[in-house]
């Protein structure tokens, strides 16, 4: 170790031997050694500069969801440090192995009220899996090595506040216990691939022995085991339903699965979930635990790598803690084959119909524009190996049901954590990651005006990312929660429309605008084409309900509360969504269908005379 090496240039040099090639972050006063320890080794680890702490640590969970590496921040000391929080809790909750490093004050000043002083160590305490201050330089290569481990073993964030003046300090200064020994620690690891006991798989393959009606779930948990899984699901005769983590487990055109489930989720998934006697659930605690067979309806198998989950959503008969797919692969021999496919054969059947009414939707004519139709059209342009990034918001609605991904495709948004603005950050860090890949964000307007800073990013850092967004100027989402969710009048959602075409063009990106949904599959198309970063925004109608795959009596019921309470635009509102029924009357698969054509023909005249007769209403 050379005599002019930093306790900074430790860390950055251990963080090489474990194969760090990126790091997302912001400089600052507090976290200066770390930036000068990265500049000295500037041709062996990559830095992406990020406009905000937050985005940077989005960044890094988005690298690490799309690559199964260790993604890596790093943020100066006090409110840097606390930027980076949402990012952290985002990797906790969806289970990405990263690594933040923080700065902190003077080591010999801490607690005393001085400059940014605050315990970052103690702040991240209940969000990190692992999170240590650095007590000196003897002390960097210990702590990095087991921060490293057990993020990349428990999938989650580690966190290490480092001192400002240890930063700066030499290497092999300051004391070192006589157990410290040097070298003792290592950059070896291999995560495990657990496979149940065979007693164990035996018990499961009994337990769906004999079943007709077996249905398998499948989330984050399953990714990277499609081909295992459409194995099973044969033998079984299973349809596989998709939570929206696990949208890219099987490709949408598998001839197996249903599609996704819950609010965002298609008709035939929630029918299967409703009438099977099996269920197997494969790496997927999807939490809309309305969804699941009713408790005693189903026997159930599960299978998750991290036993503490098996069982948090529905009760379970047979616990397989295991990796999806060496367990998947060990149980497939023990199986007995289902020879009656009807409920397989009803699903495939409700799928074509589902398919059939969302093109109806993606291909709507209508103006303004229906959110649907850019989905579709995207899905349609993308190319055989790209990544799209979601958001939070109707977004999630659209992307889940119109973006077919196809086999080689990836997926991720904020699942579980539901972080607004996380499609832009994750794209950054799958764009590092993959830079010979296309990728997408499909994202909504409130989303990306919280994060619009680090389109910068993308445009410094040449990362041709397409930014799809979907502008109604409204948090639609929240708006409809409040109407349909708590009876509740809309309030507090409008937004200040915002020029995404002349923001990208003043950021240096490019801009297009589509607001014609007869040219809407031509432009987006084209706009993919475009070198660098792009911002594709989509002028759509702000009063397009996300309908879910059945709507209940109570969702009616509030929603008319909603609506006589005093809702803006609430006639414009009942009449398209009345429309939007009727329009779809004919489609089995849409809730329109339970309305008889006769009616629906007078219905539908009435409605467009007064859609016509609303135009002109202010505020109607």
């Amino acid at each position: 170790m050379a005599e002019s090496e930093t306790a900074a240039d430790a860390l950055v040099n251990r963080l090489i031997e474990w194969d760090v090639d990126t790091i997302f972050g912001l400089p600052g006063d507090g976290i200066n050694g770390l930036m000068d320890a990265l500049r000295k080794r500037r041709d062996k680890i990559r830095y992406v500069h990020m406009r905000h702490e937050e985005v940077a640590a989005m960044a890094a969970v988005g690298y690490a969801k799309f690559t199964g590496r260790l993604g890596v921040c790093f943020a100066t000391s006090g409110p840097g440090a606390v930027h980076l929080l949402n990012g952290l809790i985002d990797a906790r909750v969806e289970q990405a192995p990263l690594l933040a490093v923080t700065g902190m004050s003077y080591h010999d000043l801490i607690g005393t009220s001085y400059l940014q002083d605050i315990n970052t160590d103690y702040l991240f305490n209940d969000v990190a899996v692992y999170n240590q201050r650095i007590m000196g330089p003897a002390h960097v290569t210990n702590v990095v090595d087991f921060a490293v481990r057990t993020a990349l073993a428990e999938r989650g964030p580690a966190h290490l506040a480092f001192p400002i003046d240890y930063q700066a300090a030499p290497a092999g200064s300051g004391s070192r216990s006589m157990r410290n020994v040097p070298g003792h620690t290592s950059t070896t690891f291999r995560p495990p691939v657990r496979v149940p006991p065979g007693p164990y798989l035996e018990a499961a393959a009994q337990a769906l022995a004999g079943r007709t009606r077996v249905a398998i779930l499948a989330g984050a948990g399953a990714r990277g085991a499609g081909d295992e899984l459409e194995a099973v699901a044969d033998v079984l005769g299973a349809p596989i339903i998709k939570a929206q983590l696990g949208k890219d487990c099987v490709p949408d055109d598998s001839p197996f699965t249903t599609g996704p489930i819950g609010l965002v989720g298609s008709l035939p998934s929630e029918q299967a979930l409703e009438r099977c006697d099996a269920l197997l659930i494969v790496g997927s605690t999807m939490p809309y635990i309305e969804y699941y067979p009713k408790p005693g309806q189903a026997v159930c198998v599960q299978i998750d790598d991290k036993p503490e989950r098996i069982g948090l959503r529905h009760p379970v008969d047979v616990p397989l803690a295991g990796d999806a797919r060496a367990t998947l692969a060990a149980l497939r021999p023990l199986l007995t084959r289902n020879d009656d496919r009807a409920f397989l054969t009803q699903a495939q059947q409700g799928m074509r119909q589902w398919w059939d009414l969302m093109d109806e939707r993606g291909t709507d004519t209508d103006t303004p524009m229906k959110p649907q139709v850019p989905a579709r059209a995207l899905s349609d342009a993308l190319a055989d190996d790209a990544i799209i990034c979601g958001d939070s918001g109707t977004v999630t609605t659209w992307v889940a049901r119109q973006v077919k991904l196809r086999r080689g495709q990836q997926f991720s948004f904020s699942g579980t954590n539901c972080s607004m603005a996380a499609g832009l950050p994750y794209a950054i860090g799958a764009q590092v990651a993959y830079p010979d890949r296309q990728v997408a964000v499909f994202t909504g307007d409130g989303s990306l005006t919280m994060q619009l800073g680090d389109v910068l990013t993308a445009v410094q850092h040449r990362l041709p990312i397409k930014i799809v967004v979907i502008r109604n100027d409204t948090l639609g989402l929240i708006k409809w929660e409040q109407m349909v969710f708590l009876g509740n009048p809309e309030y507090g959602v409008d937004m200040a429309p915002l020029d995404f075409v002349k923001f990208a063009e003043a950021c240096g990106a490019r801009g297009v605008r589509i607001e014609d949904p007869t040219r809407c599959r031509e432009q987006l198309a084209e706009a993919l084409r475009l070198d660098g970063p792009v911002i594709i925004e989509c002028v759509v109608d702000p009063h397009e309900p996300p309908m879910p795959a059945t709507v209940k009596k109570d969702q009616v019921r509030k929603l008319t509360e909603a609506l006589r309470a005093g809702t803006p635009n609430r006639y414009r509102i009942a009449l398209e969504m009345v429309k939007d029924l009727l329009d779809e009357a004919s489609f089995e698969a849409s809730p329109g269908h339970a309305i008889p054509d006769r009616l629906g023909r007078v219905a539908s005249r009435v409605v467009g005379g007064l859609r016509g007769s609303m135009d002109d209403r202010p505020g109607a």
